[in-house]
């Protein structure tokens, strides 16, 4: 694969509220990404009300690639420019680890066919949505359209055919 053309390192932050069923105690949701890579060491409680806590999961990179950038694209001229987080499950403490934060809205949804991580959008910051236009506004290349044309029917193609068999034993 590729390496990316540029990146952008974001922290998350996850939310863990008390859970409504019999069979979870908690449920995990990324709610927001920092722009830049805090000092925090990864899963520090930020907040804690007894309902809800917010935890500093850690960092990722967002890596941006040529060939993405009409996904890009697509994304910042939506109503609300989002991320896709992806938290894989662990057996221990913490309970998560960060898999992978990225702005390409086809791969936010190809995460989704594992059934095994939480994947959630979150909102895109404004600083990373600056970097991400002015990433699109250099490398998009657009292709124009080009109407493909049909090929012409052989009206002789379309006559009587014969049998194989039938050739033989004439």
């Amino acid at each position: 694969m590729a390496a990316p053309l540029q990146t952008i390192a974001v922290g998350v932050v996850v939310e863990r509220r008390k859970g409504v069923t019999q069979w979870s105690d908690f449920v995990w949701r990324p709610v927001s990404v920092l722009v830049g890579a805090p000092d925090s060491q990864p899963w520090t409680k930020l907040s804690d009300d007894g309902e809800r806590a917010t935890f500093f999961a850690g960092t990722a990179e967002i890596e941006l690639y040529r060939t993405e950038t009409p996904y890009y694209r697509e994304n910042l001229a939506s109503s609300s420019p989002a991320l896709w987080v992806a938290l894989h499950a662990t057996e221990g403490e913490p309970p998560f680890t960060l898999a992978t934060v990225t702005a390409d809205p086809a791969e936010g949804e190809s995460l989704t066919e594992t059934a095994t991580n939480i994947i959630e959008q979150v909102p895109m910051p404004d600083a990373i949505q600056q970097i991400v236009g002015a990433f699109v506004a250099e490398h998009l290349i657009k292709q124009p359209f080009v109407k493909r044309k049909r090929d012409r029917a052989d009206p002789e193609a379309l006559g009587r055919r014969t049998r194989i068999g039938d050739e033989e034993s004439r």
